[in-house]
């Protein structure tokens, strides 16, 4: 597993496992049990930062975030039913270059958070802080910002936004899982980023996620 588990409260996983089984389909989609299938995955490493110019290129360093002085790490929030209308709170922005895909996040992993765009797990890293980033949508209904995540390569980047600036990732893996899975929130003393959705396209049966690891922050 990617992580070790950091979530020790029986009520807050069955919410989670919950929340995975029917927080990124449609509410009528039937749930079936199937094997998890792995694809294979690699790592990607880097710890500088790019500023570019119209006639020069200049690297600064710029290491992974590391958790300050009596910092803990983030503690994933259970969530409320599916179909809860949360408050709408933005988080930032997702650019994802290959998939041609930018979208909204915002606070939230229920139904109708995704059905406005990309859902951020409260209570998971923020972008460009030490632990694990979550987030979700869907693939086949409203603005389907996850459609073609199944297309996503090792070392493609994936850029998120927020007011404290533009942190990238790289895409490390993806995994095929059951809905009740839920260690891909867990958190861990690394920077890094998960993404999931609803696996195939048109069912709830499974999830895809798709991993990456903390690459730099953009220069502002």
């Amino acid at each position: 597993m990617r992580f070790q588990s950091t979530i020790s409260s029986v009520v807050l996983g069955f919410l989670i496992s919950t929340a995975l089984v029917s927080g990124c389909g449609s509410s009528d989609e039937k749930l079936t049990e199937a094997k998890s299938t792995s694809i294979a995955t690699s790592t990607t490493d880097a710890a500088t930062t790019s500023t570019r110019t119209s006639t020069t290129t200049t690297t600064i360093y710029a290491g992974p975030p590391t958790l300050a002085p009596g910092e803990s790490l983030p503690v994933p929030e259970g969530l409320p039913p599916d179909d809860f209308i949360e408050p709408e709170v933005i988080i930032g922005q997702l650019v994802i270059p290959s998939l041609l895909l930018t979208q909204t996040i915002y606070k939230g992993a229920t139904l109708p958070t995704f059905d406005k765009g990309v859902g951020y797990w409260p209570g998971t890293a923020l972008p460009g802080h030490v632990g694990n980033v979550v987030l979700g949508g869907h693939r086949v209904s409203k603005a389907k910002p996850f459609r073609n995540i199944d297309l996503l390569m090792p070392g493609q980047e994936i850029y998120l936004t927020t007011d404290e600036g533009t942190f990238v990732y790289a895409v490390t893996g993806t995994q095929i899982i059951e809905p009740t899975e839920t260690w891909i929130i867990n958190q861990g003393e690394t920077a890094t980023l998960t993404l999931f959705a609803c696996h195939p396209p048109h069912s709830t049966k499974q999830r895809i996620v798709v991993f990456a690891d903390y690459l730099r922050k953009e220069a502002a």
